[in-house]
């Protein structure tokens, strides 16, 4: 009768040994989370509410007022605004090609590797230096680009250097950017689509390419569409290091996007909690874009 205490006391001891040795696993993982990830946001969410300012010797507590202001805010209503413009363009025409490259590529079995390689640059190239390119590649008086315009007998473009034109003109580089990792991405659905559906849809009398694609292709993808969609918006409303290289902001803050302005707040004019208020706003749009955007094209998927 007493081995049955002493073997529960011995497996309950094992049980409190194996927690701690759990907890001493994940100990370091859960401090480095709380020191990089939820203190610092916190205190973003503290200076929100604040007028808290770099080297200034008060804070006042402005509570939703913070928020309010920033609707009344030009600058950061442009900002918004150019982010929105910057979205629309980048994102769809970014997965519509990846797509039609994947595809390209996935039909022709020649050069497939170097195909790859040579659209996929653009994602591992620095973009500091990338950006540097296309300034030539966009100049109004020597550049490539107009150069080309005006062969065909068409005025040139001050892309960079007018305001009509310079969200055009970043949004081009960004759907430059962003293709490459795309078709990538639509590739790796591609080929773990099953071969057999699509000679059952033989059988069943889908022949053409537009059937195929739109019965097996387009159904078969609904996950990684949805994935390469929601990853092309975050990238898009991240824009922040084209425009720092090539416009700051310019000209007459028509290029101003939303990660700019907060850095200019935080970093240069020190408006710290300007700024905050600005981050919080940002990623609050960002995730009710998402959750959006994920719940549209997952219906999709699913019904359409």
């Amino acid at each position: 009768m007493p081995a049955e205490p002493v073997a529960g006391s011995a497996a309950a001891q094992a049980a409190r040994h194996e927690a701690r040795a759990a907890w001493w696993l994940v100990g370091p993982t859960v401090a480095l989370m709380l020191a990089l990830l939820v203190l610092p946001t916190l205190a973003v969410l503290v200076l929100s509410v604040t007028d808290a300012e770099l080297g200034a010797s008060d804070i006042n507590f402005l509570g939703l007022d913070a928020y309010a202001d920033l609707l009344t805010d030009r600058t950061f209503r442009g900002a918004l605004r150019n982010t929105a413009v910057y979205v629309l363009l980048v994102a769809p025409v970014s997965v519509l090609l990846g797509l039609g490259l994947a595809m390209l590529i996935e039909a022709e079995a020649g050069g497939r590797a170097f195909f790859r390689s040579v659209y996929f640059l653009p994602v591992v190239s620095l973009v500091v230096a990338m950006a540097s390119v296309w300034q030539y590649l966009m100049h109004p008086s020597f550049g490539p680009i107009n150069l080309v315009l005006r062969l065909f007998g068409l005025a040139g473009v001050n892309w960079l250097g007018s305001s009509d034109n310079v969200m055009a003109a970043l949004a081009i580089i960004g759907i430059w950017q962003a293709v490459g990792f795309n078709m990538v991405l639509f590739l790796a659905g591609l080929t773990a689509i099953d071969r057999t559906l699509y000679a059952a849809a033989e059988m069943d009398g889908v022949r053409s390419a537009w059937d195929r694609f739109r019965v097996v292709t387009w159904p078969m993808l609904g996950p990684t569409t949805l994935f390469v969609a929601t990853i092309s918006v975050i990238n898009a409303v991240k824009v922040f290091e084209t425009v720092a290289t090539l416009t700051q902001g310019g000209p007459a803050k028509a290029s101003e996007t939303l990660l700019w302005v907060i850095y200019q707040e935080g970093f240069v004019y020190l408006h710290v909690g300007t700024a905050s208020a600005m981050a919080v706003v940002f990623i609050a749009l960002l995730l009710v874009l998402l959750v959006i955007q994920t719940r549209v094209l997952d219906k999709q998927v699913h019904y359409g």
